[in-house]
């Protein structure tokens, strides 16, 4: 999927020895890799493997017991996490109306215009519940208005935690022709799935976790037509991983 020319300052990311442990037990354990500044990444691998919690490390929702991590020339601070957002698997929302939910994050950010509203709900195909309170969503409209919430703050970096996990294939399908358009107008998305189709349709390159570690970080297609591990050729086929 090509991007954009705009320049990502946030891009590329460095990760050097990351380490996150709990009572000196790794939950993910010496992670190093460049993310590139092209190419929407996939973060794939068994439950447990320490996916969601790289992905929170990366956007500084958790300090890291060890290591670093660099976007672009800046270190994981807090001026790196004001140009990204990230949308979870259960939608967290306010008990007010749709179009409150994004005036809210726009305020906090003094991002605020009536426009901006306007154009991102127009972008997630929700311009037309504007007024409905957001718990009166169905589970797939309340996703999509989590995701035009982060959007609307136009983040350099988009973190995606099993953003639809939970709800219908027609939601599942409108969100990832919006992943697809905010790749390619200039957003780094970094996206957890158990979804291997999903995987396949959307990912450019792809981190296979497995038990804290990072087994492989490849193409897409060199990953899903011919891993590099055996662990990861048995994930491919299908295999339960412990």
């Amino acid at each position: 999927m090509p991007n954009s020319n705009h320049e990502n300052p946030l891009l590329p990311c460095r990760v050097r020895h990351l380490t996150y442990a709990v009572d000196n037990d790794p939950l993910v354990n010496d992670l190093s890799l460049d993310l590139k500044k092209d190419g929407l990444t996939v973060i794939v691998g068994p439950n447990g493997a320490g996916k969601s919690l790289f992905m929170r490390l990366l956007h500084g929702l958790v300090p890291a017991t060890t290591g670093t991590i660099e976007w672009g020339s800046t270190q994981n601070s807090n001026s790196a996490r004001i140009n990204q957002a990230m949308v979870f698997q259960r939608p967290i929302l306010l008990r007010r109306s749709v179009q409150a939910n994004i005036e809210f994050v726009l305020k906090s950010r003094s991002k605020y215009s009536k426009e901006i509203v306007i154009e991102t709900l127009h972008t997630v195909g929700l311009e037309n519940k504007l007024n409905t309170a957001a718990h009166l969503l169905s589970g797939g409209e309340q996703q999509r208005l989590a995701l035009a919430r982060a959007l609307s703050l136009k983040p350099k970096v988009l973190f995606l935690d099993e953003p639809t996990a939970n709800i219908d294939p027609a939601s599942t399908m409108k969100i990832e022709n919006v992943l697809r358009k905010t790749d390619m107008h200039g957003t780094k998305i970094i996206l957890v799935t158990h979804d291997m189709p999903q995987a396949r349709r959307l990912a450019d390159d792809v981190i296979f976790m497995h038990r804290g570690k990072i087994v492989e970080h490849t193409p897409a297609n060199t990953f899903f037509k011919n891993p590099h591990s055996d662990i990861g050729r048995r994930f491919i086929a299908g295999e339960l991983i412990a």
